[in-house]
């Protein structure tokens, strides 16, 4: 419920029992994330169960569930056959739906489409923010809808993590960072021009590594020339097959998009890198010369599984070498390039 990435949307839950672990005290770790959630507040729009325990037991539990929905302002239904619900959204897809006390026929429902808005920009931090200061590696973390994990993940490896809005000039900046890692995010990935934007300038210019997860992955196609596409159900849960193409070995995945890039044909220089198993859809893209990969599922995932947390602590293990070899964080070409497009401009 606080992942980001549910931003805007209802939450339907198939698990039959909900809410008798009760909601767990806002504990901060050594780097002042909520070491229970995923971000500070609820992110969905509303939820829908199927049998609420009112009472809830559990030794870390300081409130209901209903009682932390209340006090945020989410509404949530109960009595709901949600199995059977979920079997109409299996039928027809991923479905715009509202909360109400009326029936469809009679109420007067204001529908709002998530996906026409930009969710990104909602989600994403709207200021710099720096953990792990103490760091030896700066790695730039763009922001479109992180997860606490994501950032604890990275400092727990050593790195100082710079954190920065979805839009923010990555290429105005590239010179303090050792790396750029693209974060999870909510709804369209066609409605974040300005991230795919200064990718696209990256691209181009930066010369060391970029690992992007989920929306990261679909970003960074874009940026790559990529087409998106909405899959009709998303690939959810913890359990999702992918296919490393560069070794053939199939680890499980924790995944949550409704997105995924066409791969049919790839961009000059670039490669498919990992493919779901079950339905063929695209896991991951990577350059075949530049220090720049991506994937779709999450390495990170607080539930697990753990099969691909090796992706993190290779990303880091390449900053750590890009600057030992000192080098660059953009060429001199482009340094002249970026600095003439600059004049020209003013």
């Amino acid at each position: 419920m606080t992942d980001p990435s549910y931003r805007g949307q209802l939450l339907v839950f198939t698990q039959p029992l909900v809410g008798n672990y009760g909601v767990p005290r806002r504990t901060r770790d050594a780097y002042g994330l909520l070491k229970h959630f995923e971000s500070e507040r609820i992110q969905c729009r509303g939820i829908v169960v199927g049998d609420y325990a009112a009472k809830y037991s559990h030794w870390n539990a300081v409130e209901s569930l209903g009682a932390w929905c209340a006090r945020e302002g989410v509404p949530a239904i109960t009595g709901v056959d949600t199995r059977a619900l979920v079997h109409i959204l299996r039928g027809q897809g991923s479905t715009l739906g509202a909360l109400g006390t009326q029936s469809a026929e009679s109420a007067d429902v204001e529908w709002a489409d998530p996906n026409a808005l930009n969710l990104v920009a909602q989600a994403s931090t709207p200021r710099v923010r720096v953990f792990n200061e103490a760091g030896d590696v700066n790695i730039a973390l763009v922001d479109c809808g992180v997860k606490n994990n994501i950032i604890r993940s990275l400092c727990e490896l050593g790195a100082r993590v710079t954190l920065v809005p979805w839009d923010h000039d990555l290429m105005g900046s590239a010179a303090q960072f050792d790396g750029i890692f693209v974060s999870n995010g909510p709804g369209a990935p066609t409605m974040c021009g300005a991230t795919i934007a200064q990718l696209r300038r990256a691209f181009a210019a930066y010369r060391r590594p970029i690992f992007g997860i989920c929306m990261g992955n679909q970003l960074m196609g874009l940026a790559a020339g990529l087409n998106a596409y909405k899959l009709r159900f998303g690939n959810r849960g913890h359990n999702q097959p992918a296919v490393d193409l560069t070794t053939r070995k199939c680890v499980i995945t924790s995944q949550n998009h409704g997105y995924a890039l066409d791969d049919s044909v790839m961009p000059p220089g670039w490669a498919r890198y990992y493919v779901n198993a079950n339905d063929g859809s695209n896991e991951g893209i990577r350059h075949l010369e530049k220090p720049f990969r991506s994937v779709q599922f999450h390495p990170e995932a607080k539930g697990g599984p753990l099969d691909t947390a090796y992706l993190f602590a290779e990303f880091v293990d390449s900053v750590r070498a890009a600057k030992a070899a000192g080098t660059a964080a953009v060429g001199a070409d482009d340094e002249g390039a970026s600095a003439s497009a600059a004049s020209a401009s003013a």
